[in-house]
C-alpha cells in the first residue's frame, strides 16, 4: 500500500489529486521508473546514488527518492510530488533535482525525464557549447544539444539554465554535471539518452585524432533525418 505524505501540508488537496490517478497507474509507473533507474546504474550512466528519473500521471510526478540506492526501492517506496513540488505520496524525500524535472514537466509535454552523470557527456560538456552534429541520431534530440551553464546541483537557477538549453530540444548536457532527456516514456528517454552519451563518445574518439577534425550533418541533412525518423519503427 502506498502511504500518503505525513509531511504535505494539506491533506484534502492530496486525496483529491490522487482520487484522479487510479492505484494500479501508480504502481505501474512507480515500477517502470525504479526499473529505468536501475538500468542507468546497471549501465553505467550513473555511479552510486547520483542521477534521477521521474515519470507524469496527470499532475502526479512519480520520482526517484534522494540519496537511496536504486536497488534498496520497493513497491511501498514510491514518491510522488505535484507540479508545484508538495509531496503528496510515500515518506521518502523527493530527489534533491527536483527543481530540475519540474521545470521540463512545466514547460514541455514531457511524460518522463530521466537525467544522468553519464561520463563521456560529461566530459564533452566541460569542453563546448553544444555537442556538435556528428551523427544523424542528432535529429532525434530536435538538433546539436547545447550545454546548459553550469549551477550548483539541485538549485532553481540549474533548473532555469537547462530551460534555456531545452528550447527546440529534448536533451540538454549539463555543465561539469551530466545530461538530462525528455520524451514521452520512460524508454524513449531512456532510449535517447544512451543515444546522446554514445554520440558524446563518438565525438570525443573523432576529434581526439590529432591533425584531423570530423566532418559534421549540416542542418538539411538533420531535417532529412528528421522526416524519416517521423516514420520509423513499427506502427503503432
Amino acid at each position: 500500500m502506498v502511504a500518503l505524505c505525513s509531511r504535505a501540508p494539506d491533506a484534502d488537496r492530496i486525496v483529491h489529486m490522487t482520487d484522479y490517478v487510479r492505484q494500479d497507474a501508480i504502481d505501474t509507473t512507480w515500477r517502470a521508473v525504479v526499473d529505468t533507474a536501475r538500468r542507468t546504474a546497471a549501465e553505467g550512466l550513473v555511479v552510486g546514488t547520483s542521477g534521477n528519473v521521474s515519470a507524469r500521471l496527470g499532475e502526479l510526478i512519480l520520482v526517484t527518492p534522494s540519496g537511496v540506492p536504486y536497488d534498496r526501492l520497493s513497491p511501498d517506496d514510491v514518491v510522488g510530488v505535484d507540479l508545484d513540488g508538495r509531496q503528496v505520496l510515500g515518506t521518502l524525500g523527493p530527489t534533491s533535482e527536483l527543481p530540475l524535472h519540474l521545470e521540463v514537466y512545466r514547460h514541455t509535454g514531457a511524460r518522463a525525464v530521466v537525467h544522468t552523470h553519464a561520463v563521456h557527456a560529461t566530459a564533452v560538456s566541460t569542453l563546448v557549447r553544444e555537442l556538435p552534429a556528428i551523427h544523424y541520431m542528432t535529429a532525434a534530440l530536435g538538433g546539436p544539444v547545447r550545454v546548459a551553464e553550469y549551477a550548483l546541483y539541485g538549485t532553481e537557477e540549474l533548473a532555469r539554465n537547462l530551460a534555456g538549453a531545452l528550447e527546440g530540444r529534448t536533451a540538454a548536457l549539463l555543465r561539469n554535471h551530466g545530461t538530462v532527456v525528455y520524451a514521452d516514456t520512460l524508454d524513449r528517454a531512456y532510449d535517447h539518452t544512451a543515444q546522446l552519451e554514445w554520440m558524446c563518445h563518438l565525438w570525443l574518439l573523432a576529434s581526439s585524432l590529432p591533425g584531423r577534425t570530423p566532418t559534421l550533418l549540416t542542418s538539411a541533412q538533420l531535417a532529412e533525418t528528421a522526416s524519416k525518423l517521423s516514420t520509423y519503427g513499427q506502427p503503432g
